[in-house]
This record gives C-alpha cells, sequence and structure tokens, in this order.
C-alpha cells in the first residue's frame, strides 16, 4: 500500500482554495481572498479589463491600487497614470493608496487587508513578502491580475516546497537581511524556480514579525513563488486590531514531502552583502570592507520598516554620515513614518545629515529620488542590485543590512555593523 505524505503549507492553502486535493505538480483554480497593483502594473491591468469588457469587479473590497514606485510623480506621463488610477477606484470601488501612502508590500497586510492562510495575489513580484505573515502570495503579470479582479479566481500550478530550518541565535550586528542573502548565495537566484520556500526553526521564532517580512520578501530572489512561515504568537499578537477578518492559521503537516531540506545555524554567521550586480553574488560583508560609497539607502519593501529606522539611528545617534557619503531613508508606509517620527527616530537620522523622502519605493526602482552617477558605489537594503537597478547602468549596488548601510556611511566605506553593537 502506498502511503500519502501529508501537505506542506502552500499544498494546504490552495487545496482550501480550490476545493481540490491539491499536491505539487497540479493545476489549480483557486479562489483569491486579495488582489493589488502598484502605479508600474495597475495601468495595463486596468487597460487589460477594458479588453476583457469588465465594468464591475469580483468584490471592490478585495482590490487596492497603490501609488508607490513613482512617488511624487516625477514626470507628466507618470501623473496622467496616477490619474487613471484614481478614477478606477472611483468607479469600481477598488482602494486606491495615494502618494505618501507608502510601499504597497507594507501596506496590504499593514492595513488588515490580509490574514494568514489567505491567497493572495499581487502584479508585483515582491508580493510574496506576505508570506512571512502565513498567506501565499506570489506575484503575477498584469493581465493575470486583472483576471483575478475580474473573477476573484486565478489558475495555479501547484509549487513544491523547499524547507529551510534556521538554528541557533543571530550574534550582535546580524540580522534577518543577513539570513536571507546568506540563502541566496547558497540557493543562487534560480535555485528555487516556480518552488515555494518554507522557513521554520529556532531562529525564525525569535525574529519579530518586521524582521521575518524581510525574509520573506526576497524569496522571489532565488525563483521561488512564495516565501512561507508558520503563524505562531507574535504574527497573530500583530494582526490584533487590523483586520476584522478571523485568521485560519495553516500549519505544514509532520510528514509533509519536501523537495528539498536546508539547514543553517545562524549562530556563526557575520554580516553578509550582495556585490554588484547580481542579488546571489553573495560574500561576507569583510571581503568587502573598506570599498568606498557615496551613497546609502535604507528604506524599501525589504527593510523601511519601524524597526530598521531605530537600528540606524541608534548607530547614528551622536554622529553624522560621513562628508563624501549621503543617506537617503525612506520609512515604508505613512503609518511608520509617523511613528519613527514619535519614536525620535527621523529627528535623529536628520540631524545626522539624512534625507529623508516620501514613504515609498524612494530610490530602489530608479525612477527618481537618489539615481547615482556614473561609477557611483551605493550600499542599499534594497533587495535587487541588477545593473542600472537605481537608474543609471554605470552604478555599483551593494545589498546589505540596515546597520550595515548605517555604519557605511557613516565611515563612508563599507563598513563591518558589528564594532557598533560592542
Amino acid at each position: 500500500m502506498i502511503e500519502i505524505p501529508g501537505k506542506t503549507i502552500a499544498e494546504k492553502i490552495l487545496s482550501a482554495h480550490s476545493g481540490t486535493d491539491a499536491r505539487a505538480g497540479d493545476i489549480v483554480i483557486a479562489d483569491v481572498d486579495f488582489v493589488m497593483g502598484q502605479d508600474g502594473t495597475t495601468p495595463l491591468a486596468i487597460r487589460a479589463l477594458a479588453d476583457m469588457g469588465v465594468v464591475e469587479l469580483f468584490d471592490a473590497g478585495k482590490v487596492a491600487v497603490v501609488m508607490d514606485h513613482s512617488c511624487p510623480s516625477p514626470v507628466e506621463g507618470v501623473s496622467e497614470l496616477h490619474t487613471m488610477m484614481r478614477e478606477f477606484g472611483k468607479r469600481t470601488g477598488a482602494k486606491v493608496y495615494d502618494v505618501g501612502d507608502g510601499v504597497c508590500h507594507q501596506l496590504i497586510p499593514e492595513q488588515g487587508h490580509v490574514v494568514p492562510g489567505d491567497l493572495v495575489v499581487g502584479c508585483d513580484s515582491h508580493t510574496c513578502t506576505y508570506g512571512a505573515l502565513n498567506v501565499f502570495s506570489t506575484g503575477v503579470g498584469s493581465t493575470d491580475g486583472a483576471a483575478a479582479m475580474a473573477a476573484g479566481k486565478l489558475w495555479f500550478k501547484v509549487p513544491e516546497t523547499i524547507k529551510i530550518t534556521l538554528s541557533g541565535e543571530l550574534p550582535p550586528g546580524v540580522f534577518s537581511k543577513d539570513v536571507i542573502l546568506a540563502i541566496a548565495g547558497e540557493l543562487g537566484a534560480d535555485g528555487a524556480t516556480y518552488q515555494a520556500l518554507e522557513f521554520a526553526g529556532p531562529a525564525i521564532d525569535a525574529m519579530s514579525v518586521e524582521a521575518r517580512m524581510t525574509v520573506s520578501n526576497m524569496a522571489i530572489e532565488v525563483g521561488a513563488k512564495a516565501g512561507l512561515m508558520r503563524a505562531d504568537a507574535k504574527t497573530l499578537a500583530w494582526y490584533e486590531g487590523r483586520s476584522e477578518r478571523e485568521p485560519a492559521p495553516v500549519d505544514p503537516d509532520a510528514d509533509a514531502a519536501y523537495v528539498r531540506e536546508l539547514e543553517l545555524d545562524v549562530s556563526g554567521l557575520e554580516p553578509q552583502i550582495a556585490a554588484p550586480h547580481q542579488v546571489d553574488n553573495v560574500s561576507p560583508l569583510v571581503e568587502f570592507e573598506g570599498t568606498p560609497i557615496q551613497q546609502g539607502v535604507i528604506g524599501t519593501c525589504t527593510n523601511g520598516r519601524l524597526e530598521d529606522l531605530g537600528i540606524a539611528a541608534s548607530m547614528l545617534s551622536g554622529r553624522r554620515v560621513h562628508p563624501d557619503a549621503r543617506l537617503i531613508v525612506a520609512p515604508a508606509s505613512r503609518r511608520i513614518y509617523l511613528d519613527a517620527m514619535a519614536a525620535g527616530y527621523i529627528q535623529t537620522l536628520v540631524e545626522a545629515g539624512a534625507a529623508v523622502v516620501t514613504p515609498g519605493c524612494g530610490p530602489c526602482v530608479g525612477t527618481h529620488n537618489g539615481v547615482p552617477s556614473d561609477g557611483e558605489n551605493v550600499i542599499s537594503t534594497a533587495n535587487r542590485n541588477f545593473r542600472g537597478r537605481m537608474g543609471n547602468s554605470e552604478a555599483f549596488i551593494y545589498l546589505a543590512s540596515p546597520a550595515a548601510v548605517a555604519a557605511s556611511v557613516i565611515e563612508g566605506r563599507i563598513a563591518d555593523p558589528r564594532t557598533y553593537f560592542e
């Protein structure tokens, strides 16, 4: 008799939403709980809906469009796209997050649009961020996003799952960003293509919800469709007061079948850095220590949360950004901006010489807000360092934790943050 293995988180969520016994490799049509688009993708989805002849959304309360990539608008063409999005919201009832509200991947969970156990699609590759909250969330193209807005369902190929168990305790000066960079270096940029990652272990349990979101956010950087975690007491406490919906946490079965299992003891992990021009070009930061930098960026959907700003502020308190460097800070949402002001982080950062920009994607996508010059080195908390990512193909982008960025702008060169935590 053949024993049927248990299910992963991905298989369970897709089974529940498709009404089938979904297993890795199956094709299912599943009901979605929420659909999101941003200002780089939503206009295409709006046009696709028009081409389909769709005038009403499946449920306006389950659709949101967010202006975050180019905010405030840097050019006339983008302004017209923003107007299109505002009119779409008025016409359909979809929720519109306007200039200054923040990054889509912070806003959707922060505003309670998703809860553990949900199935969510977003017209942006980093939609996988919500996996930290026990949501199967994945990025789709604008046409698929339009179909989901119209029908409330979409087709999915159920992914195989790689289980990543993180044990040990992070040393001082080492953070969740270092963990996911190390994993990216281990798996490679295509090491989990069309698979799900499932993170577990004592080191994940010890992380804050904010830190976990950093890990799940970069699942796509190894090709994964989702970066999932269990919903524990921290997750459920984080959701209190955010949503009227009841969370439906999903745990993997003890005998779930994984295509691969990795184990990492983080106790010996040191600060990591992804060097130009690939996210998986990862090494210990000390190998690049002393490299001059001209710009630092703290923010984006990866590391623009309150915890990240607090780390940077604690390091920059009483210090100044190096005269040969500049620091750009982009809070991930308006709420985070306000909370950081109340905590004194913004004042500390500004007094240290930082330039704080509108909550949103900031310089990450390279449309405005900090495009580097030819030959400049940038150290950033973003999730991508492809050539031209920040708007100049002749610049060089290094990815690291907020602590590493703060240390580097203080010293004007890539610096080990651990010396600030001794």
